[in-house]
């Protein structure tokens, strides 16, 4: 078995980031990434097939993103990609699949930068073919240039919402309407932090530049408090707080959360629940420690924070692997990581007024015949029900229900389980355990294993 003296999962803006600045400190590097080629989401087919013209909505994102995939490629760190991991053992053996072969290295430090996941938003028909997410649907214009076709509505809340129905309009594409689902005005909870926001007025700057090119090309924006997905066997229409209009798309956004997969599976890994982003997240010190020692994260699977907050995170995340490997003392490590603590500190500046702007939608509004667990078909009145029985949290609710124990091993359904069940039982979110996850946290056929086995 190969042994290497940092391994990155990630190739995100933080895992990028990480590599970069390990290699410049003289570590060995093997970074890992399950997708195609670099970039993670926010930086998806950068420099690919992605390749927004100047000026057009994320182009500027897009550039920084290219910047970080050029140097990740020329730093000399090992790179993986259509590597899938699935396993690290509490010696600091990975396991992970490449090419339909399952392939294990010791890391003497690990580095996770897994990203974030959209927040599931359950509505009544969000099953119907023609309803997604609107990062799917992202994904799609990125890699493919495949753009919505017919009446598209867009519905939820959040940056990500605004910024690709711009992305829509500046390729020619007219949604049907925006449907705001987010609280009316300003809310006074959110207030507070504007001062704070405005020490980095180019993020705000940006959505409001999202929002008047939505509003100035005339394009609707209806303000819902419910909205469901209508038709028989694809999507025909969409109700809006009882009203129908018609529809061949429908994409949702509710904000997005912290990527915990691995991180939970991992004994004496701890977590918190953060109540300002709605969301489980590892415990982490300023250099992103975690509670097990040699064990990292970086970016926003410890906590959302946007992609240049997260390319900082990996810098300094990857300044504290070098200490640990003892090429920079701490001193050293204190001088180096000194002004990336500062930039980052001033980029995280505006994140409070945004989760204040944009808190979950209340699961009070999923009624009792909506699907909340896809996988496993479990409807948000069979979680209520279980609650009624006596259970306590998700992991029982799993034992009652199966709920988390599809395909997506809770991926999907984990935040709107967890939800559902502190709204049932009365009780504060972070009163409520998160769902545990088992290693392998991504499928693995019997033939990898055994290969494993046979050497």
């Amino acid at each position: 078995m190969r042994e290497v003296p940092l391994l990155i999962l990630g190739a995100g803006p933080a895992g990028l980031a990480a590599a970069i600045e390990a290699r410049a400190q003289g570590i060995e590097t093997l970074l890992l990434d399950e997708n195609a080629a670099p970039g993670g989401q926010v930086h998806r087919a950068v420099g690919g097939f992605y390749r927004p013209e100047p000026g057009a909505p994320g182009a500027d994102q897009a550039a920084e993103g290219l910047a970080l995939i050029e140097a990740a490629a020329a730093s000399g760190a090992e790179c993986r990609f259509g590597a899938t991991l699935w396993a690290i053992q509490e010696d600091g053996v990975v396991s992970w699949s490449e090419g339909g072969q399952a392939r294990q290295a010791l890391a003497s430090v690990l580095l996770l930068a897994p990203g974030a996941t959209e927040r599931p938003m359950p509505i009544p028909g969000w099953t119907l073919p023609g309803v997604m997410g609107v990062g799917a649907a992202q994904i799609l214009m990125k890699t493919a240039g495949l753009l919505p076709e017919g009446k598209t509505w867009l519905a939820g809340q959040g940056p990500l919402l605004w910024l690709y129905a711009a992305q829509l309009l500046n390729k020619g594409v007219r949604p049907a309407g925006i449907v705001d689902l987010s609280a009316p005005g300003i809310p006074w909870r959110a207030l507070p932090h504007l001062p704070m926001a405005l020490r980095a007025p180019g993020y705000l700057a940006k959505g409001a530049s999202w929002m008047w090119r939505i509003r100035r090309a005339g394009i609707p924006v209806l303000h819902a408090r419910e909205v469901a997905a209508l038709g028989e066997g694809r999507l025909t229409g969409i109700s809006l707080d009882g009203k129908v209009f018609p529809a061949d798309l429908l994409l949702l956004h509710d904000g997005v959360v912290p990527n915990t997969q691995v991180t939970r599976a991992l004994p004496g890994c701890a977590h918190l629940w953060d109540h300002t982003q709605a969301c489980f997240r590892p415990v982490l010190d300023a250099w992103g420690n975690t509670t097990l020692d040699g064990l990292l994260v970086a970016g926003d699977g410890g906590g959302i924070g946007g992609a240049r907050a997260a390319a900082l995170s990996g810098r300094i995340a990857a300044l504290e692997a070098a200490r640990w490997l003892g090429h920079l003392t701490p001193e050293q490590r204190d001088a180096l990581a000194g002004p990336l603590l500062h930039r980052r500190a001033a980029e995280l500046a505006p994140r409070a007024l945004l989760d204040a702007l944009y808190p979950p939608l209340p699961m009070a509004r999923v009624a009792d015949d909506t699907l909340v667990c896809r996988c496993e078909e479990i409807t948000a009145g069979r979680v209520r029900a279980a609650v009624a029985l006596g259970a306590q949290g998700p992991n029982q609710v799993k034992a009652f229900l199966r709920a988390g124990m599809g395909a997506c091993q809770g991926r999907v359904c984990g935040p709107a389980v967890h939800a559902l069940m502190a709204e049932a039982r009365g009780v504060a979110p972070g009163a409520l355990e998160p769902l545990r996850t088992r290693f392998p946290t991504k499928p693995v056929t019997v033939g990898e294993l055994a290969g494993l086995a046979g050497g």
